[in-house]
Parts: structure tokens; C-alpha cells; sequence
């Protein structure tokens, strides 16, 4: 089953999407996230994460994530997060000044419906704040919630949580 996880900043996103993937086994985590590079505050976001992960989990750190869901469709995984991924791709494709990703969007939710074992896929949901002040933020919100509601068709599961609390969204017909 493909479950789409959305969730605010700090909503327990990631840690239930964890503990959800867990009863696979051994599991593949995909993480987006540029590296710490400096920022301390950033490190131990990501130390935190690594922590949290079983020691039988593989970790591939990698924004192509279409790649590695290619590589290993037969592998539970779980992708942490689509908003790392898409900051990723808008930088390589100068999507911030008027590029495209649509190629690249059209290449993950490909991959995700071609993927045939458990995924967890997480990403940020938008609009439950404030309209983004700036273009670049706009930019980012609207290619966003495109791309999650593209995923959410895709995924046969789609949950939001808030507050650590899942709110079924979409369950299997």
C-alpha cells in the first residue's frame, strides 16, 4: 500500500509514518533533506532522525528519489520528505525564477504508482498558514500542494496528522 503522510512543521509527520512503515521489517528510508552543511540547529534535526530509525533500516540519503524508488520496488520504503525533494528539484530545474518542474513531478508520481511494496511517502501540507510573504515562498506552496494533490490520487492511503494525531483522509476502496 502507498500512504501519502501530510502534516505540518513538527506535527509527528515523520514519526508515525516511522512507526506506521515499521511492520514491514527491514526498511528502506529515503531521505531528502540536504545535508547539515553548518547549521547546527539543522544537524540535530537530522541526528534526531537517524536516531529514531531501526538499525536494520538502510538509509539512502539522495533527492532522486524517482531513482530510488526505481532501484528497489520490491523494498518497503519510506521517503522523508516530498518538501526536500521538490526544494531540491526547483533548484536544479531554476524553477524559483520561472523554470519548470513539471517534468520532474510527472517522473515521482510515476514512480510512486509504479512502486509495488509498502511506501511511506511524507511531505508538508500547505495553506494552514499564512499566504507565503514573499514569490519564491508562493512559488514553493503552490507547486506543493500541486504535487501532494497528484500523490494523493496516486497513493491508495492519505493521512494527515496534527498534533501526533492521524486523521484518515483517503483510505483503500
Amino acid at each position: 500500500m502507498r500512504t501519502l503522510v501530510l502534516g505540518g512543521i513538527r506535527s509527528g509527520k515523520s514519526q508515525w509514518a516511522e512507526a506506521e512503515i515499521a511492520a514491514a521489517g527491514a526498511v528502506r528510508y529515503v531521505a531528502t533533506g540536504a545535508p547539515p552543511g553548518g547549521d547546527d540547529e539543522w544537524s540535530r534535526r537530522v541526528a534526531a532522525h537517524r536516531a529514531r530509525r531501526p538499525g536494520d533500516w538502510v538509509t539512502a540519503e539522495t533527492t532522486d528519489v524517482p531513482g530510488a524508488l526505481r532501484s528497489g520496488p520490491a523494498l518497503p520504503t519510506l521517503v522523508d520528505d516530498i518538501g526536500g525533494w521538490l526544494t531540491a528539484e526547483m533548484d536544479r530545474c531554476g524553477a524559483w525564477t520561472g523554470g519548470s518542474v513539471s517534468g520532474s513531478v510527472d517522473d515521482l508520481v510515476a514512480a510512486v504508482d509504479a512502486f509495488t511494496a509498502p511506501l511511506a511517502l511524507v511531505s508538508p501540507e500547505v495553506g494552514l498558514t499564512v499566504v507565503p510573504g514573499t514569490a519564491a515562498g508562493r512559488r514553493f506552496a503552490d507547486e506543493l500542494g500541486v504535487l501532494n494533490q497528484r500523490l494523493a490520487a496516486t497513493c491508495e492511503r492519505v493521512v494527515l496528522i496534527v498534533a501526533g494525531q492521524p486523521i484518515s483522509v483517503k483510505e483503500p476502496s
